[in-house]
């Protein structure tokens, strides 16, 4: 095993790197990866409001993103990456504000708790909860509750899949759509059993023993639904879950265990799309603004049609 694959070491790595985020930030005094991310895609404006959602976790922030219309918008629930342990909402800035202004929807950015000081199962908990939050209470938000799609980017996607399944069970919240951007999706195989295209990917092994052993300390838990659906263990029918478009970049690490659930809710009959951006890896559309704006634009296609805009 792993040094870092150990709890303790996990997690008093995984809180040294949200501190040094944390410092950097308060060192910047709001020019460094935040102003950086409001910067992006300067022709869609930052109009936004910020909510706080009660949970059986703890409150969670909301930060609403709002189109400009007349009408009253769907809504599009956003979860940020960051392998579970880092809290960084504000650099999916740049998507929101993107996915307000061409998908015409409301969109909710969740800052949502993280591993080490939240581990599993409380941030897929407290996300459906948000979710459901959202689509009850959209009439004094000024949003459509029942016209309702959920997403995320790494992490975020792992969030949004658990979200699906979670309303999949329960039988509620309706979701019209779930876009899993280059998800982690089997968090129970080891990371250095998973092959990428090229042969040093953006995810490093080590990073894997620090965000998963973090997030789910006990390496029995790993392989639940909520963790790892694309996990051959996991064989409960799906059918009936919301449709998915699947993102992919093809030299990803996680590139595989996505391709193999776009293929399990194909066969549910729940599959939406699936892209496979050529020639990119994990976290692509942090930097290319291109890529990110034809992929954006393939999200905000997919969500306009879900909610019927």
């Amino acid at each position: 095993m792993s040094l870092l694959a150990r709890p303790t070491v996990a997690a008093l790595v995984a809180k040294t790197m949200q501190r040094a985020t944390q410092a950097a930030a308060r060192r910047s005094g709001g020019r460094g990866s935040d102003a950086a991310s409001h910067a992006r895609f300067p022709e869609y404006p930052r109009k936004v409001r910020e909510l706080t959602v009660p949970t059986s976790v703890g409150p969670a922030r909301v930060v609403v993103y709002l189109p400009s219309a007349d009408r009253t918008p769907p809504v599009h629930i956003n979860f940020h990456g960051g392998g579970y342990v880092m809290a960084l909402t504000e650099i999916d800035d740049p998507l929101c504000r993107f996915l307000a202004a061409e998908a015409g929807v409301a969109v909710a950015n969740v800052d949502y708790v993280v591993a080490p000081q939240h581990p599993f199962p409380a941030p897929p908990r407290q996300a459906f909860e948000v979710v459901r939050w959202v689509a009850e209470h959209g009439a004094e938000q000024g949003w459509d509750g029942g016209r309702l799609t959920v997403g995320g980017q790494s992490a975020g996607g792992g969030l949004a899949a658990a979200v699906a399944r979670q309303a999949l069970e329960e039988g509620d919240p309706p979701i019209a759509l779930q876009v899993l951007h280059y998800p982690p999706l089997d968090l129970a195989t080891d990371a250095r059993k998973k092959r990428a295209a090229i042969d040093r990917p953006m995810l490093r092994p080590w990073m894997a023993d620090v965000f998963d052993t973090s997030y789910v300390p006990d390496p029995r838990l790993r392989a639940d639904r909520l963790v790892s659906p694309a996990h051959p263990s996991d064989t409960a029918d799906l059918k009936g879950i919301a449709p998915a478009l699947i993102v992919t970049a093809e030299h990803d690490l996680l590139k595989s265990e996505a391709v193999a659930y776009a293929d399990r809710l194909r066969t549910a009959g729940a599959l939406a799309g699936h892209h496979d951006v050529p020639g990119a890896d994990h976290g692509y559309d942090g930097q290319d603004d291109e890529r990110a704006r034809e992929t954006y634009s393939l999200m905000a296609r997919h969500i306009r049609q879900a909610v019927g805009i």
